[in-house]
């Protein structure tokens, strides 16, 4: 599918939903790259709400400011902004580039706390679907197929057995020089799955018309052949 083919066709919207350590990110990336689509990293918005907040003063030991986060929601913008020298769309708050300063591990302790409010998560959603109104578009997360865009085109969510997640997470620390046990990453996991599935606020869940990949035995390359099956027949279905 190259790009100019893709631009004479309709251009869709694709929601992928699912567990952690699935490689939704990873996957998302993949197909908004291979159709020429903007790929919405929700959890770099919510990082860079925190940013915001960092740089206001709205964090602090004392605990958040929430009178002056939910004053200042509205002034916050997030794009994502296509960087051709590095293939990869970056993360602007309000037409600053803040790709790394998002990042850091200080907004990693903080962001938690700030995705938990009701009032942030309203907002975010506000804010993507804004940038996914013309279409031609990947988002990832939780909520993406039930919440942000429960009319999207395609949605699809994706699972994988839980040791099969504990060992491409495994593998991936190791890769980084972090070395951690084996055991205590699957037990994270599935807290983690726990803790998702019974929020309080938008709770994991799979759409009633989502399409379940679960990728436990399949490379990237494999689920990309699978994809371009369903966007193919979505093409010629429409």
């Amino acid at each position: 599918m190259g790009g100019e083919r893709v631009n004479m066709e309709k251009r869709l919207t694709i929601a992928i939903d699912g567990y952690s350590s699935c490689g939704k990110s990873t996957f998302a990336k993949a197909v908004a790259k291979e159709l020429n689509y903007i790929f919405i990293d929700s959890g770099a918005m919510y990082r860079t709400v925190t940013l915001f907040c960092m740089r206001e003063k709205f964090i602090g030991n004392a605990g958040l400011d929430i009178h002056g986060i939910l004053k200042e929601l509205n002034n916050i913008n997030i794009d994502f902004i296509f960087n051709p020298d590095i293939n990869e769309y970056e993360t602007f708050l309000n037409s600053e580039n803040v790709e790394n300063e998002i990042r850091s591990m200080e907004v990693t302790a903080h962001v938690s706390r700030i995705s938990q409010i009701p009032e942030v998560r309203t907002r975010m959603v506000e804010l993507q679907r804004q940038i996914g109104i013309y279409k031609g578009i990947v988002m990832d997360g939780r909520d993406i197929g039930t919440v942000v865009f429960p009319d999207a085109d395609i949605k699809i969510f994706m699972t994988a057995s839980v040791d099969i997640r504990a060992r491409r997470r495994h593998d991936e620390l190791k890769g980084r020089g972090i070395i951690i046990d084996f055991e205590e990453i699957k037990r994270t996991i599935i807290a983690r799955d726990i803790a998702d599935e019974n929020r309080d606020i938008s709770p994991l869940r799979r759409a009633d018309d989502a399409i379940i990949l679960d990728n436990s035995r399949m490379t990237v390359g494999e689920q990309m052949v699978w994809i371009k099956q369903i966007i193919e027949k979505k093409r010629n279905d429409s």
